[in-house]
Formats: structure tokens, sequence, C-alpha cells
């Protein structure tokens, strides 16, 4: 699959109703899925092959509830930025209590920004990247206390 071909299926399921999609060619199956629980409309790529094991939708919500009570993870590929600008403050830091909703940092991927949420009230306890460092989709980026 070419980059182009991606990113027209990430424009279409953006622009659509449709809360995932999933495309399969030449035996390698790209899923796209909107994380509306971080309060932005942004797709996700999972990359997997045709021989891939899918869990049970269960487990799978059960292991990512899990897990997001304590971190936030990257929603996706691309470079994490930690400031709305250079020699500006961070957007959050180290022993700030945060409210549900409020604004983390911004990933910048294929030159979109996309902004990353927190789920709920809580205190960062601490930041697990460096801003201008590329992160893999899942990656913890913040881990709150």
């Amino acid at each position: 699959m070419k980059q182009e071909q991606i990113k027209t299926l990430i424009d279409a399921l953006a622009a659509s109703d449709l809360a995932e999609l999933e495309y399969s060619e030449n035996g390698s199956t790209l899923r796209l899925v909107k994380l509306s629980a971080l309060g932005a409309s942004t797709a996700v790529p999972a990359m997997r092959s045709p021989s891939g094991a899918r869990k049970a939708p269960r487990q799978a919500l059960e292991e990512t509830t899990a897990v997001a009570s304590t971190e936030c993870l990257a929603p996706l590929f691309g470079v994490v930025h930690l400031q709305p600008a250079p020699g500006e403050p961070p957007f959050v830091q180290p022993g700030q209590a945060v409210e549900a909703g409020q604004l983390l940092c911004v990933i910048e991927a294929m030159k979109m920004f996309n902004e990353v949420r927190a789920d709920g009230a809580g205190t960062v306890q601490q930041v697990l990247v460096h801003s201008g460092q590329e992160v893999e989709a899942g990656q913890p980026l913040f881990r709150f206390g």
C-alpha cells in the first residue's frame, strides 16, 4: 500500500460518519479507527498481516481501559510536540492537575497536527517523551496519578 493511498483512506474516514474502516490489498490489511475518546476524530492506521490474530472486542476494551486509567497513549505515529511553539512553556508538566479534555500535546503526522487530550481528570506524574521525538501508535506519552 502506498502512503498516498493510505492518506486518501484516512481522509475518507474523517469525512464520514463511520467509526472505523478496514481495507485489504495484496495480503496486507489496513484498519483505521476514529479515536473519539481523545476528543479528536483522528484515524489510527494499524497494519497487520492476514495471519495476525484479532482479540475479541471485549478483551481489547478491557486491556485498553486498564492502561488508559494510568497512561495516555499516542493515538498515531508521528512527531510529538509538548509545547505550542519553541521557547513557550509546555502544555502540561509533571505535578500539574489536568481536567478531562485538556490539551496534553500535539502529534504531527503527514503535515497534520493532531491534538491529544486528557481522557479524564488527574495529575501528571511523568512525561515519558521529549518534544520533537518520533512516537509510535500506542506508545505511552504521559503517566497520571
